[in-house]
């Protein structure tokens, strides 16, 4: 066992954060994912709360768990009553998980303005739930909620509430930063008083509401936490909870501490967790984000190609993760160079050809151009620069039409497309729920008897960007379209002061890196 364990509560504190929402079969698939991650603990929910949680304890019963153990969530007994009387400490045991957590409160403006009991009856909860459920074979990690706000105003009382929890048999007790508004030092400082005071270490739980919720976890791992709680991307209530796709490989490659767990595969899992939440991936994520490890300026990308530590913190290998660089109007002939080579293109250091490439993406990108997400338009246009045919088709006009009829709610979109395909003249029409719907499906008409595989192209995203925002409604117009062939993904751009004329280049850009890519350039 590592001398640090892992506790994740994605599939209960993260599906507190804001759109974050995942089905039963979500969530056990989640599970899995973590389990062979190497996750110590995987925290599934809140017995009773609701169907999915309970579904999810039923069907988590069923299965051989690799490395992690199955953790069931509630709270302290009732005040006033005994625990065995109480219905949510019973579903505690219900879930048959071999692990219970139980939240109390250490502060007391929650344990007599919220649990509105005494200071002295919260202190039984606390002992009178982690006795029993210790009496019933579980292993019981108590949560001290609010316990750095607590401690700020009454170390005395926070001090008795741990304790209370460690003397009853609690296997670990975990401090909770839960409002994410301490600091690294304070929470050090305090980890330190608090296992100095139990004689044992403990685990700590953290918010990011500072901003701090890596650093804090960090902190109090310095002063002897051997347990770091936290959900995947930072999923979580408000601005979300420790992030352990951060956390894990700065205790590892940072501080030294063997996990256990297989880093080359944290990036897959966090991509894994975003897709069934449903959730953009953060590209500025540390270690994992598309942008943690790309290169953009020109003197970056010569001093990384020579030696890559001199802008990078660790190798992106180690959490599967890859160098990317950027073509910008930032960068020196070192980008396009490595751009060439890794397309295959042969290109010579100082050659006229990477000249001119790099003058006219400079001067595109004068006019509101970027390839950064547009990497497909980019190759199209490195390989026009050398020379080489992209184009399939050419294009002899396209016009579009918009008619609307005022209080009847129907409109008409329609598009006509001329193209000349391989010496013969193609002339389209078609209609579609908006002028570019209409011109996209008016040019597949008219491709798909020279090329049927571009039915499989798909169109995933469509983002229209103002560039130039104080021209008004002369400004620029930058768009990006992001398509797919069930296999692949790339991104185009276009830019125009009209936002078809951009689509449409955008557009065309697409269906010729496709048809490249099949061998038809």
């Amino acid at each position: 066992m590592s001398p640090v364990t892992l506790y994740d509560t994605t599939l209960r504190d993260g599906t507190q954060g804001t759109g974050i929402s995942f089905s039963t079969l979500d969530k056990i698939r989640v599970a899995e994912r973590l389990d062979e991650f190497g996750v110590h603990y995987i925290e599934g929910g809140w017995p009773g709360s609701n169907p999915k949680d309970a579904a999810f304890f039923q069907e988590a019963a069923k299965r051989k768990w690799k490395t992690a153990k199955i953790t069931a969530f509630g709270m302290t007994r009732r005040g006033k009553i005994k625990v065995e009387d109480d219905a949510q400490v019973q579903m505690l045991l219900d879930a048959q998980t071999p692990v219970v957590t139980v939240v109390g409160k250490t502060w007391a403006l929650h344990v007599t303005e919220v649990f509105q009991v005494s200071l002295e009856e919260n202190l039984a909860m606390i002992a009178d739930t982690v006795a029993y459920l210790k009496s019933h074979g579980r292993e019981v990690l108590y949560d001290a909620e609010h316990f750095f706000d607590s401690f700020r105003e009454d170390p005395e009382y926070s001090l008795k509430t741990v304790k209370a929890a460690s003397d009853a048999g609690a296997d670990l007790v975990v401090l909770c930063e839960t409002n994410g508004g301490a600091l690294p030092e304070f929470v050090e400082e305090v980890t330190r008083k608090v296992i100095a005071h139990l004689g044992k270490p403990v685990g700590i739980h953290t918010h990011n509401d500072g901003g701090v919720g890596v650093a804090n976890a960090l902190a109090a791992v310095r002063a002897g936490a051997c347990q770091v709680q936290g959900t995947i991307n930072g999923y979580g209530e408000r601005v979300g909870n420790c992030n352990l796709v951060t956390v894990i490989p700065n205790l590892q490659l940072k501080m030294g501490i063997e996990l256990g767990v297989d880093l080359t595969r944290l990036r897959d899992l966090s991509f894994f967790v975003d897709e069934l939440a449903n959730v953009p991936h953060d590209i500025r994520a540390p270690y994992v984000g598309v942008a943690a490890f790309t290169h953009k300026g020109g003197l970056h990308v010569h001093a990384v190609q020579k030696l890559a530590r001199t802008y990078e913190h660790v190798d992106p290998a180690l959490v599967g993760n890859e160098r990317v660089i950027t073509i910008s109007d930032m960068s020196g002939q070192t980008n396009v160079l490595v751009k060439a080579e890794a397309l295959g293109l042969p290109l010579a250091k100082g050659s006229p050809e990477v000249q001119r490439i790099l003058a006219e993406v400079k001067r595109l990108e004068s006019e509101g151009y970027e390839f950064e997400a547009a990497e497909a338009t980019f190759e199209l246009l490195l390989r026009r620069q050398m020379g080489q045919k992209t184009a399939c088709f050419d294009l002899l006009e396209f016009h579009t039409t918009h008619r609307s009829r005022p209080g009847q709610h129907s409109e008409t979109n329609e598009a006509t497309v001329k193209l000349m395909v391989d010496g013969v003249s193609e002339y389209t029409v078609d209609e579609g729920d908006g002028p570019v719907n209409a011109l996209d499906k008016a040019l597949r008409k008219a491709l798909l008897p020279h090329f049927p595989a571009i039915s499989r192209v798909r169109l995933e995203d469509y983002k229209v960007r103002i560039i130039d925002s104080g021209s008004g409604t002369a400004a620029k117009t930058r768009v990006l379209i992001v398509s797919s062939d069930g296999n692949q993904t790339w991104g185009t751009v276009g830019v125009s002061t009209n936002v078809i004329d951009a689509s449409w280049q955008a557009l065309v850009d697409s269906l010729e890196f496709f048809l490249l890519r099949q061998g038809r350039g």
